[in-house]
């Protein structure tokens, strides 16, 4: 490949890092927002999705230029393939951010109602699970997504559990139920981050190893 190539890659490289930061950043403030009931903030993660969107676009019109005009084989093409797939998952993530900060201003009003689950944990496992998959990405580290995708059963329980927890207050409060169903919109949005973190790893386990490695938990619980 010639020296434009790998120019053109380390562009596209340094633009991945930058969504990747910007995400993180969402994440981190949506997740600030609603633990301190900040409006101030929410409003500030709901703002800063258009530049996420922006760069996002950006990232996918770079790999297509370069797949079209390199058509690169190997490694350079499996860490444009995934460097595709994660930029989508990147976005999603900070549209449900986006999600999460939206939910401040109903959980103002809880009357001195406490959180009924465990969403503190859930919040910071799931932040964790988004920095980790960032830096498996980052530094190319196969181990670390594996531990990532592992991770990610945790938070489908704890998800679960909220359900069922939510579900019975609101059948015993039925005053306070847009309070309840926020909760649960937080949660649930919390564990479709933990998917979409769970995707990045398994494409950073591709973009390293050349190994396809969706679906394997699954059939491993089977």
């Amino acid at each position: 490949m010639t020296k434009h190539f790998y120019n053109e890659l380390e562009r596209l490289k340094k633009k991945i890092l930058d969504l990747t930061a910007r995400v993180e950043d969402s994440l981190r403030m949506a997740v600030k927002s609603v633990t301190e009931l900040d409006r101030e903030l929410a409003m500030k993660v709901i703002s800063t999705d258009q530049e996420i969107d922006a760069l996002e676009v950006e990232v996918e019109e770079e790999c297509l230029k370069i797949l079209a005009l390199h058509q690169p084989v190997a490694a350079d093409l499996r860490y444009i393939v995934a460097v595709l797939k994660i930029n989508s998952d990147l976005e999603r993530i900070g549209d449900l951010a986006v999600n999460i900060a939206k939910r401040t201003k109903n959980l103002q009003y809880n009357n001195g109602v406490r959180i009924p689950f465990d969403l503190h944990s859930m919040l910071a496992k799931t932040e964790k699970m988004v920095s980790e998959s960032a830096d498996a990405l980052i530094r190319s580290d196969a181990e670390l997504a594996q531990a990532v995708r592992v991770s990610d059963e945790e938070i489908d329980k704890l998800h679960k559990l909220a359900f069922q927890t939510v579900y019975e207050q609101v059948k015993k409060h039925p005053d306070h139920a847009q309070y309840f169903i926020s909760l649960l919109s937080v949660s649930r949005a919390l564990e479709r981050i933990a998917d979409h973190a769970t995707n990045i790893a398994e494409d950073v386990v591709y973009m390293v190893d050349g190994e396809i490695v969706r679906h394997q938990l699954d059939d491993e619980d089977f």
